[in-house]
């Protein structure tokens, strides 16, 4: 009888160990949103204050999905929020994983390039510190499915050939191999140019670049 008592037990806390170690591991926080802006939010995060992009993980692993002057939508664990301006919600979830990151040598024509995707849809890109957004040709932009000359705002842009017609879209999402922002600025030029889409600020300045010789780190913040 003795032994089964003790059988017992300690089934009972092996079922109870994955549950309890997970209880253990995961964080009560509270978070408040302190000002809001249109694709933008200063939420306060266990009292830290984090301005984050539409698309933007905070060292605390709080996903702020969108955001207007009325209200911020947020993920926690999997589990979307809809918070008004200094209304406050508490969330427990695991603590995030360390942020990703990209270490990038150059290639032989001194370009650094990273395979990604946009909308789901690979595609190269060559990093283009000097462009202010993510610009790719009508070729690619037919292959990812978008309808830019429908959705976009047409605009002229200069080239290496002169002046091109292009279209301001919005991108859902882009990744970079692991790292991958949503909602983000792009335009489609129409024609051939670029011949490598090119991966420009309005992805790089979401991310922490750095230089040490040649190689190039771009992580996530």
């Amino acid at each position: 009888m003795l032994r089964i008592c003790f059988v017992l037990l300690w089934i009972a806390t092996v079922a109870a160990g994955p549950a309890a170690a997970a209880d253990a591991a995961a964080t009560a926080v509270r978070i408040t949103a302190r000002a809001l802006f249109d694709g933008k939010a200063m939420l306060e995060i266990d009292g830290r204050r984090r301005l984050l992009n539409a698309g933007q993980r905070s060292p605390e692993g709080v996903l702020l999905l969108a955001a207007t002057p009325d209200h911020a939508q947020i993920e926690v664990a999997g589990t979307q929020h809809r918070i008004g301006l200094d209304r406050s919600i508490g969330a427990s979830f695991s603590p995030a994983a360390a942020p990703r990151s990209l270490l990038l040598a150059p290639a032989g024509d001194g370009h650094y390039y990273v395979d990604g995707a946009i909308n789901g849809t690979g595609i190269r890109f060559v990093i283009d510190t000097g462009a202010s957004t993510i610009a790719i040709n009508r070729q690619d932009a037919r292959r990812i499915g978008l309808l830019y000359r429908v959705d976009g705002q047409p605009m002229l842009v200069e080239t290496a050939s002169g002046q091109a017609r292009a279209y301001r879209v919005r991108l859902k999402s882009v990744k970079a191999r692991t790292i991958e922002q949503k909602d983000i600025e792009g335009i489609v030029i129409d024609g051939d140019y670029p011949s490598t889409a090119l991966l420009g600020q309005s992805f790089l300045n979401r991310l922490d670049m750095t230089r040490e010789g040649v190689m190039m780190e771009l992580r996530e913040r």
